[in-house]
């Protein structure tokens, strides 16, 4: 599991909260101790509430939570005990989550007016007193290093062309059919409204020329001879009826979040500080303004200071332990069991008719773990790959060549595979998991629970928590 995709379910399941204060306000009472340290109201209320909204399946009740929200306070003090919160790849990882929430901040909404009326201004000033025209155009290709016979023929045909539309063709029609920039072709020849410094010089020069409805001559360009309609002109809209897609512009090519680390940069050179000493004192000031914001900043903070615990002491710590591992599933055996029996082995696909024997005795009597190497370096080793082989658990329905050679579908749906001509099976069919490695997935789920289980009882012994039942009755439940 990595983090990211950690953090955002164990901030929506766990309730990842603020740290404890020494002085809790008057209407912000103590609702609970964890190893001595005060936990205000708000900050159990603010987890509960949005763990338990409307789209959670499993909802708990103020006193159920009770216990979800401990063990992780618990798991969280366990971290900043071992000191995780100090190591120099957790303090950039939180950094950069953090700042995500705060540096947006840094900028307002007047900031984000003032940059979208910059943006019309300096369209129009781009735009001149010519405005906006409307071409749709032909194209014949010629390349830049054509023959003078192919450019001669590329000129007759867009001769053609245009005398065509000139005794009444229609020009869309032709622009689909004859038209070589397939992207406008498809559209009629439509371009869409351009100003100047938009397309090749030559084009543009003769596009501004035309007249609403008119159409040029054969315009010969970089890139061959154009055939132009014009369709209208028009100067640019009011700012009132562009804003919105100038908001859309800002939003999408990232000019908010440039500006905020430009906000960033010049309150840096202003204040005499580093950027970083900028956003501590940022996040501060605005937690000390925001309860939301501050609880959403301690969820990245304690977020991540969880996964690294929680993988060294229960996940990484579990999937490792090889020997852990084997002893839990002797012990546990019976209750890895299958509804239907597996076929544990390979379905596979060979060249030659030899090889099919050779395969079954390259692996017969080898541990069923080494086969892919076996098979790998005995058949495959060189340019010429001799075999195709599935190897794995199939239960019936997985691989109809195993359906039909060792569950006797006699109709099994076979895939044959292409230069490959002679199909097999090797392995046996098993009732149950013989060894660890057939059910591995689950045997590692398993233990991890186990384990953690183990975990929390040593971080209960070691963290008492004391409630405060009182408080705990005037949590409020957020209602929608």
């Amino acid at each position: 599991m990595n983090k990211k995709t950690f953090l955002a379910p164990a901030i929506a399941l766990l309730g990842l909260t603020c740290a404890a204060v020494s002085a809790v306000a008057d209407d912000d009472p103590v609702i609970m101790t964890i190893n001595g340290k005060p936990v205000p109201r708000s900050e159990f209320e603010y987890s509960y509430n949005k763990n338990n909204g409307e789209d959670v399946i499993d909802h708990k009740t103020v006193e159920e939570y009770v216990e979800l929200f401990v063990n992780y306070k618990r798991k969280v003090e366990a971290a900043l005990e071992a000191k995780y919160d100090t190591m120099a790849s957790y303090k950039k990882e939180f950094r950069q989550y953090r700042d995500q929430q705060v540096e947006p901040t840094l900028i307002n909404d007047d900031d984000v007016e003032r940059e979208a009326q910059k943006i019309y201004s300096d369209t129009k000033k781009r735009i001149g007193p010519d405005g906006l025209v409307n071409p749709r155009h032909i194209l014949i290709r010629v390349g830049q290093n054509a023959e003078e016979a192919e450019m001669q023929k590329a000129a007759q045909r867009a001769d053609s062309i245009y005398n065509a539309i000139a005794q009444g063709a229609k020009f869309e029609d032709l622009a689909v059919a004859l038209s070589q920039d397939p992207g406008s072709a498809r559209r009629g020849g439509e371009i869409g409204w351009i100003q100047h410094g938009q397309t090749l010089p030559k084009f543009e020069e003769a596009a501004f020329a035309l007249k609403d409805g008119e159409v040029s001559k054969p315009v010969l360009t970089e890139v061959g001879y154009h055939i132009i309609k014009m369709q209208g002109h028009k100067q640019l809209e009011p700012y009132d009826s562009l804003r919105a897609d100038i908001y859309n512009f800002i939003e999408k090519r990232g000019i908010r979040e440039a500006m905020a680390k430009n906000r960033l940069k010049e309150i840096a050179e202003v204040k005499g500080m580093t950027e970083e000493q900028v956003m501590d004192s940022r996040a501060d000031s605005i937690s000390a303004l925001s309860l939301d914001m501050k609880y959403l900043i301690q969820e990245y903070h304690d977020g991540l200071l969880l996964f690294e615990i929680s993988n060294r002491e229960v996940w990484d710590k579990a999937a490792k332990d090889e020997a852990g591992l084997e002893k839990f599933f002797k012990k546990n055996k019976k209750k890895y069991t299958w509804d239907e029996p597996r076929f544990k082995g390979i379905a596979y696909h060979t060249r030659d008719a030899a090889d099919v024997e050779a395969v079954k005795k390259s692996v017969k009597g080898k541990k069923f773990a080494d086969w892919a190497q076996i098979l790998r370096t005995t058949f495959n080793n060189d340019s010429t790959l001799r075999i195709r082989v599935e190897k794995g658990l199939f239960k019936k329905g997985d691989n109809g060549l195993v359906d039909r050679n060792e569950f006797g579908v006699n109709d099994a749906k076979i895939k044959e595979v292409k230069d490959f001509p002679n199909n097999a099976t090797f392995g046996k069919v098993i009732k149950a998991p013989e060894e660890l490695s057939d059910v591995r997935a689950l045997v590692v789920a398993d233990y991890q629970e186990a384990m953690e289980k183990e975990w929390l009882k040593e971080l209960e012994a070691r963290y008492p928590v004391v409630v405060n039942q009182e408080v705990l009755k005037t949590v409020k439940p957020v209602t929608k």
